[in-house]
């Protein structure tokens, strides 16, 4: 990896302003706002809180995230599902069907050399299937409520910005003399018809700007956080000074004793506001894979905490001075200076907007990472960003954030309910991060089972001591956060079990190719022009559906490739190491395997030319057959390491598109080393209309300091040049699950509701780019 320049990081420090730390900088939007005004009894209430905020914030934003949690990265990427990868690859404790090529192929990445001595730690989570299961859950349960702060955030930073144009606008009616008998109808009006259309509004725009690049996104949103971060640490410095100097007082923890010494049931649910003010401290993590580590902790380190706690600082200044004074004292907007304040609204509704990019952002990058890994029913992502792999869109989720979003903006149209809701679901998620963070701390790290014992204690008792006041605030609005968290965790739980029940029933119910080669001829098998793709969960053997359709349609293509994708509990797999390619029967019989191994970040699937590479490797195959190369032991034969072409730069053979113009450059190669063959891009839609159709030339070209072709393997390739030539279909299961005869009535529900999803979701054709002129479905019932 080439070491970034301080030009990159400045540029990345900078666009962070606007996609990672925009949640956290509208914090002082609400913290204070949601604590409710009967809390606050004495000039000392808000020490207590502001000591509170400032423990908060310094150990769990700055030591954990920034300085702990942000070195364990999984090759640049973040998230509990980092986390949980992590454990996956140093430990044997995945539930994902990668089968034992797959795991044996991680080796390729990571050699054996850089592993470690195995832990207690290991070998204990190892040894119990429960734990197994623990950490899937952990893993999905943290992911789903990174997802729930996407529906939370957009709705009560907005909401709290609008309820300021509202204070706004009460203010210049109770200033005109002419409406006195009309001020308190009018009133009554704004505050009805003016805080959550307006806030309806704002998240319309902000989720329809979400499918342009994130780094587009950040530098138009980077300089409104700027401006926001200068505006509220001016004033916060400001109401430092002219009120109460020394507030500053309130970092010693003997104001959180005296607060914990006369704690009651009331005062214990204000924490659940305090913990607002490290939402988005989460994110920090999740979108790593957008941006660096090192931009991220220089922005935060440098201008996200210092200018917070000032801002902080300033408010707790004006309530200690103003409690019982003005009238909505714990809001933002009541403690800026008089000729600031039409300022302040218009700049925090574009930065309660802002803020919300950083969870939106981060419910994209988990659920990609959710789809690899077959938790999550398959959706179209779309990579924004040729530079950064973690910068994806997915138009699906973000049109359902969407209206979640407003379901919650207008059913609960309260700042300190939904307040109380994404108060849940940070420390929820971050209780997550604690438990995998001590495993990876243990298993990855291999350090003592002492240190990762005190990390875990240390910051789990912090956090459980904020759920606990959560738990309190539950029937005043949390219950909302319960309500998202089943209908997310449903969809993957029942995703996940549907998606491994069919692959057990493909395992269980496949045929060995020795009935498709040997015996397939007594049902009368005739092969036709052109290419096969058959699209297969399964590693070895015939699929079930594949055998079917033979059965009942006794033909298959001249060339036949069995395409399997297996995800690898890693962010990205190498370009030039995507493809396992290997023959299946005799070189007669031109059948392939291919296994497309694939990172939960990685774009394989997205490419539009996925299916050239494919036929590519299978090219580079043939080439390097008799001789030596670098090879996996596999059940029917072995594997050949292939990529994208000129990957690695050492590719023996390249399926070159060649333009009219260099067709002259390279006739002085003899005809031993090349082949060229005419090639009509789109020959397989249909029969050729009366229009000039532009000639593509493909061509295998062999190295010049290699041997010449030798004749079998130029009739090979000139047969898979022939058969692209004829067309491509591809040749895909359709399942239509049903429950085993005798199932208990829960096993029957979670089947339903996986058929229910696998019809209303995005299919895999589409998801595949594969298109439908060539697409050839068989269906088959699968029995459950």
């Amino acid at each position: 990896m080439q070491k970034e320049t301080w030009k990159h990081v400045a540029l990345l420090s900078f666009q962070t302003l606007g996609v990672v730390y925009g949640h956290l900088s509208t914090a002082p939007l609400y913290v204070f706002g949601t604590i409710p005004q009967e809390d606050f009894k004495s000039d000392e209430i808000p020490y207590q809180f502001l000591s509170f905020i400032f423990w908060t914030i310094t150990i769990i934003s700055l030591l954990k995230y920034a300085l702990i949690v942000l070195i364990a990265d999984d090759d640049g990427e973040g998230g509990t599902f980092a986390l949980y990868s992590l454990l996956c690859r140093h430990a044997k404790v995945g539930l994902l069907p990668n089968d034992q090529l797959t795991d044996e192929t991680v080796h390729l990445v990571e050699t054996s050399s850089k592993m470690k001595w195995r832990s207690k730690a290991r070998r204990a989570l190892e040894k119990h299937r429960f734990s197994h299961y623990l950490m899937l859950f952990l893993a999905l349960f943290g992911s789903c409520m990174i997802i729930n702060d996407g529906v939370l955030t957009p709705a009560i930073s907005v909401l709290s910005a609008s309820k300021g144009v509202k204070r706004s606008l009460s203010e210049i009616v109770n200033s005109s003399s002419s409406l006195n008998t009309s001020r308190d109808s009018i009133t009554k009006a704004l505050d009805k018809y003016v805080p959550v259309p307006s806030a309806c509004i704002i998240q319309i725009v902000l989720f329809m700007l979400q499918q342009y690049e994130t780094d587009k996104i950040g530098f138009l949103f980077a300089p409104i956080i700027t401006i926001w971060l200068l505006f509220i640490g001016g004033v916060g410095l400001y109401n430092i000074l002219h009120f109460n100097p020394n507030i500053l007082h309130a970092i010693s923890p003997a104001y959180m004793y005296s607060f914990v010494r006369n704690i009651n049931k009331h005062s214990w649910r204000s924490l659940g506001s305090i913990l607002l003010c490290i939402a988005g401290s989460e994110a920090m993590f999740a979108n790593l894979g957008h941006f660096s580590k090192t931009s991220i902790k220089i922005t935060f380190v440098c201008c996200i905490y210092p200018v917070l706690l000032v801002s902080y600082a300033g408010q707790a200044a004006f309530i200690s001075r103003n409690w019982h004074i003005v009238p909505e004292f714990n809001h933002l907007s009541s403690s800026m200076p008089d000729h600031t304040r039409h300022a302040f609204v218009v700049l925090s509704l574009f930065a309660s907007a802002v803020g919300s990019q950083a969870s939106i952002t981060a419910s994209f990058s988990i659920i990609n990472q959710l789809l690899a890994l077959k938790c999550f029913p398959q959706v179209k992502v779309v990579h924004t960003s040729e530079k950064i792999h973690g910068q994806v869109y997915i138009a699906d989720l973000n049109w359902l954030l969407m209206i979640l979003s407003l379901s919650v903006t207008i059913g609960l149209h309260k700042v300190g309910p939904i307040g109380y809701a994404t108060g849940m679901a940070i420390v929820s998620g971050m209780l997550v991060t604690t438990c995998l963070m001590s495993l990876v701390i243990s298993v990855y790290w291999e350090k003592s089972l002492f240190i990762s014992a005190c990390f875990l204690i240390f910051f789990g008792f912090i956090e459980a001591m904020y759920l606990s006041a959560c738990i309190w605030n539950f029937h005043l609005g949390a219950w909302y956060l319960v309500m998202l968290s089943v209908l997310f965790l449903t969809i993957m739980l029942v995703w996940h079990y549907g998606s491994m029940k069919e692959y057990e029933f493909d395992l269980e119910n496949k045929v060995s190719f020795e009935w498709l080669t040997d015996f397939g001829a007594g049902l009368g098998i005739s092969r036709v022009p052109g290419i096969g793709f058959i699209y297969t969960d399964i590693v070895t053997g015939v699929p079930a559906f594949f055998s079917h359709f033979i059965a009942n349609l006794p033909a298959f293509h001249q060339v036949l490739i069995f395409v399997s994708f297996k995800p690898q509990p890693l962010p990205y797999v190498p370009s030039n190491q995507w493809f396992l390619i290997n023959r299946v029967g005799h070189k007669d019989y031109r059948i392939y395997r291919c296994i497309v191994r694939y990172g939960y970040c990685d774009r394989t699937r997205d490419t539009d030319d996925f299916e050239e590479q494919i036929i590519h490797s299978i090219g580079e195959f043939i080439s390097l057959e008799e001789k030596d190369f670098e090879s996996i032991t596999f059940e029917e034969g072995k594997m050949t390491i292939g990529g994208k072409p000129g990957s690695d730069g050492r590719a023996a053979y390249a399926l070159i598109p060649v333009n009219n113009s260099m067709s002259t450059a390279s006739s002085s190669r003899t005809s031993e080393e090349n082949m060229t063959v005419s090639y009509h891009p789109g020959s397989e839609k249909g029969p050729s209309t009366n229009a000039p159709v532009r000639r593509k030339k493909v061509r295998f070209v062999l190295p010049p300091e290699s041997p010449k072709m030798q004749a079998f393997v130029r009739d090979e390739l000139q047969q898979l040049v022939d058969a692209r030539e004829s067309g491509t279909a591809y040749i895909l299961g359709q399942s239509h699950i049903v429950a085993r005869q005798g199932s208990n009535f829960f096993k029957r529900l979670v089947i339903m509701v996986y058929v229910l999803l696998d019809r209303n979701f995005r299919e895999p054709p589409v998801a595949l780019n594969i298109p439908h002129a060539a697409l050839i479905e068989v269906g088959m019932v699968y029995t459950i």
